[in-house]
């Protein structure tokens, strides 16, 4: 299948093409306002599908109606010139229901391709969407979202006149995946689109979020970043950094047995880190009442070692760097960790909690040897 995109050069154009890339079964062509109406009617007597995603955001003298509605009727005469009922999916805009420029040219467009709809028996299909963010929007362009992002990303400060103000937002993958449903012929609508999910916030929470995100690099704590509104916002946050900035260094606690380093905190799902130790170092020595912890030796040789604290019962185990074993550590027991072997020794541990100095619930008891 061969396919059209409209403002190749645009946010939401960029991320389709990038989705469409994965796809040996789509051949892709771009098409930009630095094309030429003339190549715009030669692609299209080519072409099998159209993504019809120009569009200015920002309107300056009659600039929406020549690339909202304007380019959509050359489309569309383009199509019923060459009697090919060429499917056309186009994004619109909530703003289509409002009395402003780039409304009006949104919804002149939509009325454009519905009449063609009608008239030609061309299918179409029109998205209304509501604020899309994600990676590659343009700062100060395209939405408040990537212009927080930006400043916040590169330390630049952001201004929030109403933090209450509310806003609706879909995020780009989202709305790419419903794109590629309908050009596969999964999705439809009659001939109205929604995308879901979308997110209800303000721009304050929006704002407080980024700068958490920012915040988590000193503090270690991450906000839960795998799911829903906190997670798209999470990587597009991230789309911002520039390069020199893909690092950022951590503390590191060294001692005569080897270093420990906290590497990611959570709110509510506990903390990793990695130890090492040198050959013959014994680490631990002490119990939890409710902490737990899992331990993945991942280079060297390691002996752990349990002891009941209140039986006495005796057990250890031995495991290594070549052989992927997780060793839990049990409420109500003792327990270290010895390098057994000639190198160092390096661990990668998860505790459940974040490690409280107020309330450690860490209690020192030697484990000793089995009697």
């Amino acid at each position: 299948m061969k396919v059209l995109i409209t403002g190749s050069n645009g946010f939401i154009a960029q991320n389709l093409s990038a989705h469409l890339l994965t796809r040996t079964d789509i051949e892709v062509l771009l098409y930009s306002r630095n094309d030429s109406a003339s190549a715009l009617e030669e692609m299209l007597n080519s072409v099998d599908f159209v993504f019809h995603v120009a569009g200015v955001n920002r309107p300056e003298n009659n600039e929406a109606f020549n690339s909202n509605t304007n380019l959509t009727q050359d489309i569309c005469s383009a199509i019923i010139k060459n009697g090919r009922k060429i499917p056309i999916l186009f994004t619109s805009s909530i703003q289509a229901s409002l009395e402003n420029e780039y409304g009006l040219s949104k919804l002149h467009a939509e009325q454009v391709l519905i009449k063609s709809a009608q008239q030609y028996d061309i299918p179409v299909h029109i998205f209304r969407l509501p604020n899309v963010f994600g990676k590659w929007a343009r700062p100060n362009y395209n939405s408040a979202v990537a212009t927080f992002c930006s400043n916040i990303a590169n330390d630049l400060p952001i201004h929030v006149n109403e933090p209450s103000a509310a806003i609706t937002l879909v995020y780009i993958d989202d709305v790419i995946s419903h794109f590629i449903a309908v050009m596969d012929k999964l999705l439809s609508g009659t001939p109205y689109i929604e995308v879901s999910p979308t997110y209800q916030t303000t721009v304050g929470d929006i704002a407080s979020l980024l700068y958490s995100f920012k915040e988590s690099r000193k503090s270690l704590i991450t906000e839960p970043v795998g799911t829903g509104l906190t997670r798209a916002l999470y990587s597009t946050y991230l789309s911002y950094i520039p390069p020199a900035n893909f690092t950022y260094e951590i503390p590191k606690h060294g001692d005569a047995r080897g270093v420990f380093v906290e590497m990611l905190k959570t709110q509510n799902s506990g903390q990793f880190s990695y130890f090492t130790a040198h050959p013959g170092i014994t680490r631990g020595g002490h119990y939890h009442h409710s902490k737990t912890e899992k331990f993945l030796v991942i280079k060297g040789n390691a002996c752990f070692r349990f002891r009941h604290i209140t039986s006495g019962e005796f057990y250890q185990l031995f495991t290594c760097g070549e052989k992927p074993e997780v060793v839990e550590t049990v409420p109500g027991w003792s327990h270290d960790i010895t390098n057994t072997g000639e190198d160092e020794l390096i661990v990668m541990l998860w505790a459940n909690e974040v490690f409280d100095r107020e309330h450690p619930d860490t209690f020192t008891m030697p484990v000793g040897t089995e009697s």
